[in-house]
């Protein structure tokens, strides 16, 4: 496995300019995974025991967290992420807090999912940041409140132990519990402030929900599909191209930089399962003068099956939703969206539904893992 930097201590104090400049940070081996606790997804902050200086709702802001160093409220300094206020002691002989104080918060995944990795940011908490954080895990089914969540009889697993973590940096958690989970509590020991939490793994799809639905989008982020591989990523991610509903605007979908050659760019992506695809969607929403040329689609049976292609390369219109039924299903584990030459896309939506071998092999993971 590859090593994790850990960062300790205070930063800096703020001393003016980009409050960037002295972040602590390090190439994770997992952030290529997509965020579980994406509010896109329907991730969610579901209750804190304390949230007296920020909201515990800005641990999921997608954005990186904003520092600044004049606004102040009636509460103190306002900050970009969850803070809590400081923990004391029982009495003047003891004032500082005991060994197992600790602040938490319930956090419901956006999807169920198999957790690669987390990362708990303490981005411009630089003194006021937690000495050290856990978070555990569970899986439950339906939509549970916080008083069920916190019910003695849940059993919640130990996805990172409490570590010392470091002010104004990126602490990272590789996590290695091969299982499902729908829902983690974040603790911070035994106070301080989080300016982001993200949760980097793979979805877990419900195959009753799927089967329930009949035709549906194999790609989509939320039914399991995810994004292997991409030949450019210089604006942004390409999992962007399978998240729920439309794009709402230009860096909500997958742009390259310009060519200057002759060649193309491409995502490739693995299906949720085995499937057969019945129609496809291109969507270049907000794409408007650097929307791609053309498109082509094609699919693949098995890691080790030839490429076929099932939509031929096709003009695209700017910032407008392409649909195409194709005139027969085409059955493959894996896609490749081809864009010519460069530019980019929003969506791409391949609608149609699984195989009686996909079904069962989506079946099998789902109760091995314990979705």
């Amino acid at each position: 496995m590859t090593a994790i930097t850990s960062f300790t201590g205070d930063a800096n104090p703020y001393r003016g300019g980009d409050p960037y400049a002295d972040y602590r940070t390090a190439d994770l081996p997992f952030t290529h995974h997509a965020n579980l606790a994406d509010r896109q997804l329907g991730a969610g902050v579901v209750a804190a025991n304390d949230e007296f200086f920020a909201q515990r709702e800005n641990l999921l802001v997608p954005e990186r967290a904003e520092f600044d160093p004049e606004h102040f409220g009636h509460k103190g300094k306002v900050m970009d992420g969850w803070e809590t206020r400081r923990r004391r002691g029982v009495s003047a002989e003891h004032p500082w807090p005991a060994e197992g104080d600790h602040d938490w918060a319930l956090i419901r995944l956006g999807a169920p999912g198999v957790i690669r990795g987390i990362v708990v940011d303490t981005a411009h908490f630089r003194g006021n940041y937690p000495q050290a954080v856990s978070v555990e895990g569970t899986c439950l089914p339906g939509s549970p409140s916080p008083e069920e969540l916190l019910a003695d009889d849940v059993k919640w697993t130990s996805l990172v132990a409490r570590t010392p973590v470091g002010g104004h940096a990126a602490n990272g958690f590789a996590v290695s519990a091969e299982q499902c989970f729908t829902h983690l509590r974040v603790k911070q020991h035994p106070d301080g402030g989080i300016a982001r939490l993200r949760v980097h793994g793979e979805v877990l799809p419900d195959p009753e929900w799927l089967r329930a639905l009949g035709t549906f989008d194999v790609v989509a982020l939320e039914n399991g599909g995810r994004v292997e591989d991409a030949s450019n990523l210089f604006y942004s991610p390409a999992t962007n191209t399978i998240q729920p509903g439309r794009s709402r605007k230009m860096d909500d979908g997958w742009e390259t930089r310009r060519r200057r050659d002759q060649g193309n760019d491409w995502i490739r992506y693995r299906l949720v399962d085995r499937a057969q695809i019945r129609a496809v969607e291109i969507d270049t929403a907000y794409l408007k003068g650097n929307s791609a040329g053309w498109a082509s689609v094609s699919v693949k049976d098995g890691a080790d099956g030839e490429w076929r292609e099932i939509l031929p390369r096709t003009r695209m219109q700017p910032d407008t939703a392409h649909r195409f039924v194709l005139r027969e299903p085409a059955a493959g584990t894996h896609a490749r969206i081809d864009i010519f030459p460069d530019g980019g896309i929003s969506r791409l939506r391949l609608f149609g539904s699984l195989t009686e071998d996909g079904a069962a092999r989506l079946a099998a993971r789902h109760q091995e893992l314990g979705g």
